[in-house]
């Protein structure tokens, strides 16, 4: 294992708390404290960025507005906070957190995460089977997703997506016709149990507004299943 974790955290207590737990599960540990430390600091040094959303220089969440949100190369981000709001939550994955856990947390939960977020930027990029041929680009009728590049087109015109709104994409476009419960997108998409499951559904609002809103169709009762083609195009 030995992956390398960068760990921004202005309590001294909590930081060599949460570092002592890392280095225990076999991984590489920096602890910083201030926004100035983590500006100075090279991500590309880091497997995955554990960020505290408060700190005695500025907010962590000012950190994540200045990243590419589309960056494919990006290590994982979990954000920690003592923020509960879910609109807090919800900035902060759509700014390009990967998770965000609530203070106080469980070590073992925050170690369960990171490895969630680990495995699926090891399994990013990996090539889609298409009947016998294999491809970094999959498509939908009139949809188009780059993998490698993690664009979207429409249409033939770009679409730009949020992390989320093109992770939400790529699982239905991979599983065209496949009804999901909402707590099964927020696992595969969110890789964890989110505490509610409007989320799910603000998503999908969002990608009706940039494609036909028919792709997305609701089953009642369960949850969502993409249409293959959209109505009228069948």
């Amino acid at each position: 294992m030995n992956e390398k974790v960068l760990l921004v955290e202005d309590d001294p207590a909590l930081g060599q708390s949460v570092s002592s737990y890392l280095e225990q599960e076999n991984f590489q540990v920096k602890l910083i404290t201030t926004l100035k430390e983590l500006n100075d600091s090279n991500l590309e040094d880091f497997d995955l960025l554990i960020l505290d959303w408060m700190l005695p220089d500025g907010q962590g969440i000012e950190y994540l507005k200045r990243l590419p949100n589309n960056d494919n190369n990006r290590i994982p981000i979990i954000m920690l906070t003592a923020r509960t709001e879910l609109i807090d939550k919800v900035l902060g994955l759509e700014l390009g957190a990967n998770d965000y856990l609530t203070k106080p947390f469980e070590p073992r939960e925050l170690i369960a995460r990171i490895r969630v977020q680990l495995r699926m930027a090891q399994n990013k990029g990996k090539t889609v089977l298409q009947g016998n041929d294999t491809s970094n680009i999959i498509y939908a009728t009139n949809i188009t997703l780059n993998l490698t590049e993690m664009k979207v087109t429409y249409k033939d015109e770009d679409v730009t997506l949020t992390k989320m709104e093109y992770a939400l994409l790529r699982l239905f476009v991979e599983n065209p016709n496949q009804v999901f419960s909402r707590d099964e997108i927020l696992t595969k998409v969110w890789g964890y149990k989110y505490p509610t499951t409007r989320t799910v559904d603000t998503h999908i609002l969002q990608l009706r507004n940039k494609f036909d809103p028919s792709y997305f169709e609701t089953v009642h009762g369960i949850g969502y299943r993409f249409r293959q083609s959209p109505k009228g195009q069948e």
